[in-house]
């Protein structure tokens, strides 16, 4: 379980913070139904390094509800599983524990703030940075900003498969990994050193 860390200031530089990058699969939009997670997996990133044994991941209770056909992912060899997961609110005090008093990170963050805003309405978290938005501003060539393709494009490919092995795209740990690879390369790169949180938001 990660220590707690002090609360997270606009002004105070990003390679000097912790960040948890999260990243949620879910059910997609289905007529009737809301979008739901069926997955979840964060990751620590401390002092500009992806803490490789700093994670969680867990499947989500998902009961017979349908999915959008094109939605992502392997829930559907894996229905039985997720029928047994721990639900959302179940959950919650152990996800809630890698949130407190920590910038949080993930590729294009509407899906994971929407999550986050439904698990804990009461709960005011981040601030966030979206990597997709660092992506458009640093690599505006990009013919693709999709994460997988951008960590091609960055040749990030091995050093992800070392700290993931196994996975693919559209795992919600696989994906976690990715942008926090995605974050570290951005805060590594030169004249990124007097970044503070407030400019990457």
């Amino acid at each position: 379980m990660p220590k707690p860390h002090t609360s997270i200031k606009s002004n105070m530089l990003a390679r000097k913070c912790v960040f948890s990058v999260i990243d949620f699969e879910t059910t997609g939009a289905v007529a009737g139904y809301p979008v739901d997670p069926w997955q979840v997996g964060i990751v620590t990133v401390d002092h500009g390094r992806v803490m490789a044994e700093s994670f969680f991941e867990s499947y989500m209770h998902i009961g017979d509800r349908p999915f959008n056909p094109q939605a992502p992912g392997r829930h559907a060899q894996i229905r039985a599983e997720l029928s047994q997961a721990p639900t959302p609110g179940t959950l919650w005090p152990e996800i809630s524990e890698w949130l407190s008093s920590r910038a949080l990170v993930a590729h294009n963050i509407g899906t994971e703030r929407t999550v986050l805003s439904k698990m804990a309405p009461l709960h005011r978290l981040g601030p966030w940075v979206d990597t997709l938005t660092l992506t458009r501003k640093s690599y505006p060539g990009f013919a693709s900003k999709a994460l997988e393709n951008v960590i091609a494009e960055l040749h990030l490919e091995p050093h992800l498969h070392d700290l993931c092995p196994d996975r693919d795209a559209h795992d919600a740990l696989y994906d976690a990994f990715a942008c926090a690879i995605l974050l570290e390369h951005y805060l590594a790169l030169s004249g990124w050193e007097n970044v503070t949180i407030g400019a990457l938001m």
